[in-house]
């Protein structure tokens, strides 16, 4: 049975609108990624936008909880249903239906459909809500109905907004599986599984701490999470018994050559978990970084790496395990197949990384093994972690084999300062952080109607004004700035890439940027003669305009260009189109060759030679995919699109301005590649006036630099300038060996042993051409520099410790410093101790020797 298609169908049955499933990057920018089916609709449920035509929806949603308060990351793989990446089928009603009716079509899809016992289901409703209990008698004895507090069935999205009391849906999994003290309806076992939870959101806080005032509209929002109801239809007592997961778990098996068994396989499961995670994240655009999402991806792939690297692996394997799971889930999600060959070479370029700082750190953890006696470090645990990526359980088990204890408490207490950093540190932003009612605009005015793909100048009426803080206000005076929306605008609003269009409401106001918000095209003024709302105004778009849309048309041309040059596995991960330049984020593994750099500017110059017309049609976006339209993961198509092609050259989804023929453009040049992160190269370039621009700026440096060569053959100049560079570099390296001074070693017990100053050169290469030249050596070489003292120690086959040897001479010289036993360093602020420190160095190895 396709559950996922049996949900949505049955619930289209009952007049619900299938929506497909958001992006794991939601709208919300105050959220790290969707973490529950709700989301998506979250703007309906809070009032922010009135209600759609269809009150009734039902969408199966991709969701991630793996940062900020839903974190189950910690727990998966050690329980049987936690996970970092799941699948929430959800039914929802705004303002519709509500208790009754949701209640009876839950019961009808589980037993009707589903065909799940009658006899193992149970149900928990709110300690007040008699009503709910009451409906569910129709379908359930009493004596299976638990009422619960607040802790475990009442809702809300936080302190204040819409909130209500819940109603669970319990599968009975049986005694004969699960007999333990908390295998109990109410308990923390396993045997009672809650499988739907039913949201009655009937009330509204206002305030923190304050009264839920019952709503106008009661509303509904259920969620299923796919994989409890997979594992049970299937006879899974766990998730990862399910067919989504066993497939990936006997891959693993395979790979390592190791059986999996329940009771100690937690790093399989973790492993078939992650990888859903990162080719998730992945194939919609979210790349590897040190920051935000980029890192919450990054360190779920390390976590799976570190727990194969526990069974056994020593190179990447996870993204050997990519087709296996497109194998599962490619049909219900067509991008992962679509992404699969870009997916596979990040994840395996970003284990090949992590394997060799798994090795670091283990050097690091030997280091410090040879300095504990009985408890290991609890900072270098937590550097372990923090640094190399070290789950707290490899290094315990690394502990174990050599009978040691770790400092908890120290290790415990730098987590937590770092959980407070990182808490401090998110800071979410965008619509959800205005705080104007654009409810009341939507409602009073909808969307207003944008006119610039034709013009660049149009008259229109001020339909509303808001203020910096975004509240509808009457009028704005001279001097404030604010928002305008326009009933008709020729000012494109940010989006795909293109900034804002700038200009002016002539007589009234310039015109800063324009954005969007929930649909509404406004744009940002400063005003220089009061604007009252009502006022006809002429727009006017700036002529920066002309510059930006060449830069757009350009970057479709790229886009185009890099398919055929660098392969299929390309995809858009980011662009700016501005007036003066273009970046293009996309997916690649490496840096770009000169010659393929070369290539891609000649074949884009030559694209816009032709002179191609722009073409752009409306169409509905089946027929767009057919015709094979670029389009970018995460951007919102509704039923109809806008496609922008270029004859053969290019074909898009695209909603921004464009040129209408490519010889507009003028000339394309890449002024620099980069890297993003790993995996993410970054191309950008100039065209138009700024092209020209780079020209002149690239031939006055020309100039420059003939005038510094004193040549106007700039190669040959230049050559004349490396010459002379070897010649004093000849010079200075004949002043340096002349400046050398003769070491000789002394003799303790068959040992080299040197304590010398050394006042020119490398002290560290000096210490090694010392060990090349003797079998056995003990070296302390000191060089002054300015006030202060460098100290190099080096031991080879030797009973000493270099680190031990510089501890105990650098506080003579007033400094501190440390090393291997084999090479350690050191520096002091007190030359004129230089005598007693190597009086006391000699001293000390001849004890060490003897």
């Amino acid at each position: 049975m396709d559950i996922r298609e049996e949900f949505l169908k049955f619930f289209e049955s009952k007049n619900h609108q299938r929506v497909a499933s958001a992006p794991l990057v939601p709208e919300d920018a105050t959220l790290l990624f969707n973490n529950a089916g709700m989301v998506p609709f979250k703007s309906i449920f809070t009032g922010e936008v009135p209600t759609p035509s269809n009150p009734r929806a039902t969408s199966c949603q991709t969701c991630l909880r793996a940062g900020g308060k839903h974190n189950d990351l910690e727990n998966v793989g050690h329980t049987a249903r936690h996970h970092t990446f799941f699948e929430m089928l959800g039914n929802f009603s705004f303002g519709d239906y509500f208790k009754e009716e949701v209640i009876d079509y839950s019961w009808e899809f589980i037993t009707e459909v589903l065909e799940l016992p009658v006899e193992k289901l149970w149900v928990t409703v709110h300690e007040s809500d008699d009503e709910a209990e009451k409906l569910w008698q129709k379908h359930v004895p009493l004596e299976r109905i638990m009422r619960l507090g607040d802790e475990d069935n009442f809702w809300s999205m936080g302190d204040t907004g819409p909130c209500g009391p819940c109603s669970e849906i319990f599968y009975d999994q049986g005694k004969e599986h699960f007999n333990g003290p908390e295998d109990k309806m109410g308990g923390e076992g396993d045997r009672f599984l809650e499988i739907w939870n039913l949201v009655f959101m009937q009330y509204e806080v206002k305030e923190k701490g304050g009264e839920r005032i019952p709503l106008a509209k009661p509303s509904i929002d259920t969620g299923m999470g796919l994989e409890r109801v997979v594992a049970i239809k299937e006879g899974a007592l766990s998730n990862y018994g399910s067919s989504l997961f066993m497939p990936i778990i006997r891959k693993v098996e395979e790979l390592i050559g190791k059986e999996y068994e329940y009771e100690s396989g937690a790093s399989y499961r973790v492993i078939a978990d992650h990888i859903r995670t990162a080719v998730f994240l992945l194939s919609q655009g979210i790349n590897f970084s040190n920051e935000g999402r980029g890192y919450v991806l990054r360190r779920i792939l390390r976590r799976a790496v570190r727990h194969g690297y526990l069974l056994g692996f020593r190179k990447p394997f996870m993204y050997k395990l990519v087709d296996t799971l497109v194998s599962i889930m490619g049909k219900e999600y067509a991008y992962l197949s679509e992404k699969s060959d870009a997916v596979k070479e990040q994840i395996e370029l970003e284990e090949a990384r992590f394997f060799k700082t798994i090795e670091s750190g283990i050097a690091l953890f030997e280091d410090e093994l040879e300095n504990t006696k009985d408890v290991f470090s609890g900072e270098v645990a937590f550097k372990l972690y923090d640094t190399f990526g070290f789950p707290l359980d490899l290094t315990e088990d690394m502990l174990k084999s050599h009978n040691l204890k770790l400092d908890a408490d120290k290790f415990d207490s730098l987590m937590n300062e770092q959980r407070t950093r990182a808490k401090a540190a998110w800071k979410g932003s965008g619509d959800a952080d205005t705080h104007g009612d654009f409810k009341v605009l939507l409602e009073n005015f909808g969307e207003n109607t944008f006119v610039g793909y034709e013009f660049t100048s149009h008259s229109g009426e001020v339909q509303a004004l808001l203020d910096a803080d975004f509240k509808i206000t009457g009028s704005l005076t001279e001097g404030e700035k604010g928002w305008v929306l326009l009933d008709i605008t020729p000012f494109y609003a940010e989006s795909g890439g293109q900034v804002g269009d700038t200009g002016e409401l002539e007589g009234f106001a310039k015109v800063l940027d324009t954005k969007k918000f929930f649909g509404l095209n406004l744009s940002q003024i400063e005003v220089t003669k009061e604007l009252k709302v009502s006022t006809v105004v002429d727009s006017h778009v700036d002529i920066s305009r002309q510059e930006i849309t060449k830069h757009h048309s350009a970057t479709h041309l790229l886009h185009a260009v890099l398919f055929d040059v660098l392969g299929d596995h390309i995809s858009q991960a980011g662009s700016l189109n501005e007036a003066n330049r273009l970046r293009f984020d996309f997916s690649h593994p490496k840096a770009l060759e000169h010659s393929e750099l070369a290539e891609i500017e000649q074949r884009v110059n030559a694209i816009i030679a032709r002179g191609i017309d722009a073409k752009t049609e409306v169409m509905d976006i089946d027929r767009a995919r057919e015709s094979g339209a670029k389009a970018q993961f995460g951007e919102k198509y509704g039923d109809d699109v806008r496609v922008v092609s270029f004859e053969d050259a290019s074909i898009e989804l695209c909603g921004g301005v464009h040129v209408g023929n490519t010889a507009s453009i003028g000339s394309f040049i890449i002024t620099k590649e980069s890297g993003v992160s790993a995996g993410v190269r970054r191309i950008e370039a100039v065209v138009g006036r700024a092209a020209y621009e780079h020209f002149c700026e690239q031939r006055m440096l020309l100039k420059q630099v003939e005038s510094e060569v004193k040549n106007l053959d700039v190669i040959a100049g230049i050559n004349r300038l490396k010459s002379t560079i070897e010649e004093l570099k000849v010079e200075v390296k004949e002043a340096q060996e002349s400046a050398k001074v003769e070491i000789t070693a002394s003799e303790i017990n068959g040992v080299a042993v040197v304590v010398e100053e050394y006042p020119n050169g490398d002290i560290k290469e000096k210490i090694d051409e010392l060990k090349n030249q003797n079998d056995k050596l003990c070296a302390m070489l000191f060089q002054v520099k300015g006030d202060k003292v460098l100290i190099a120690a080096g031991v080879k086959d030797a009973n000493a410790k270099a680190g031990d040897w510089i501890k105990q001479i650098a506080p003579i010289l007033g400094g501190g410093g440390g090393g291997r036993p084999d090479f350690a360093q050191a520096g002091g602020k007190d030359k004129t101790k230089l005598p007693e420190a190597k009086e006391a160095s000699l001293k000390f190895i001849t004890e060490a020797l003897s």
